[in-house]
């Protein structure tokens, strides 16, 4: 039985293919078989040789890192799986969260998903944003010390959307009462900031330029008690000159939350 690697495709990215022929070290080309049944002499040199392909088993983990062969096709491979065929938006990578934009609303934010979560320990369920807030939370209730979580992706991700979800989180598990929709009182200043000095992106109408960072205060028993949003200019050149449309470079930055104690 001969492995399967992965070929760049100019269409596809990247191409599944198994290896036809035995390689042998010195060899120019690497016989592979395509999935579609056809032949390819690929050229290789001991280099440069293909990525090799994870065993059918674990296609579809929740985890990047329990993967064989972790690398960019094997990652972007393992979540169009689990995106595009079991429906999941969220995907772990160590202690890091992958999220998918699915650019529609979903029924996994309500608060018996929030309930679900409370309480229980990052892995023991499916990958998610309250996952990551619950383990926040409970850092910091657990040794009195402030959290961070950093927000972060390119325009259009799903940034600004991801953070409100971990603070309605905070909101609800604090049981923080009339702070219940903390979330929208300190995105509320968004409109304002975000009124100049934004751009046009392929993937996002009002790009924002300002980085935002989020402090979320809590008393001794955990509960909400304020919120502040700082914002910070990211890219100054922007309020000095227009670039040419086709030169304009687009950058997109994160957002930072920081529970405080």
């Amino acid at each position: 039985q001969y492995n399967r690697v992965w070929i760049p495709d100019p269409e596809e990215v990247w191409k599944s293919a198994e290896i036809a022929k035995d390689y042998r070290v010195g060899d120019k080309v690497l016989r592979l078989l395509l999935e579609d049944g056809t032949e390819l002499d690929y050229s290789v040199n001991p280099e440069s040789l293909p990525p090799l392909r994870n065993p059918d088993i674990l296609v579809g983990e929740n985890d990047l890192t329990a993967l064989s062969y972790l690398h960019e096709p094997a990652v972007l491979h393992n979540l169009r799986i689990r995106f595009a065929e079991s429906k999941l938006i969220y995907t772990y990578s160590g202690i890091i969260l992958v999220a998918m934009n699915p650019y529609k609303q979903l029924p996994i934010y309500g608060d018996a998903i929030i309930h679900a979560y409370s309480g229980q320990n990052m892995g023991d369920m499916d990958p998610h944003i309250f996952a990551v807030a619950e383990e926040a939370y409970k850092q910091m209730a657990r040794n009195n010390r402030n959290q961070s979580i950093i927000v972060s992706g390119e325009s259009g991700a799903g940034k600004t959307v991801s953070a409100r979800y971990a603070m309605r989180y905070f909101a609800t598990v604090s049981k923080s009462g009339s702070n219940a929709h903390v979330e929208d009182k300190v995105l509320a200043s968004n409109p304002i900031t975000e009124a100049v000095g934004n751009a046009k992106t392929t993937r996002n109408d009002n790009s924002s330029r300002f980085g935002k960072y989020t402090e979320i205060s809590f008393d001794e028993q955990n509960q909400i008690i304020g919120a502040n949003m700082r914002t910070y200019l990211l890219e100054k050149s922007r309020v000095v000159f227009q670039g040419v449309p086709k030169n304009l470079i687009i950058q997109e930055w994160g957002a930072i939350l920081s529970l405080r104690v």
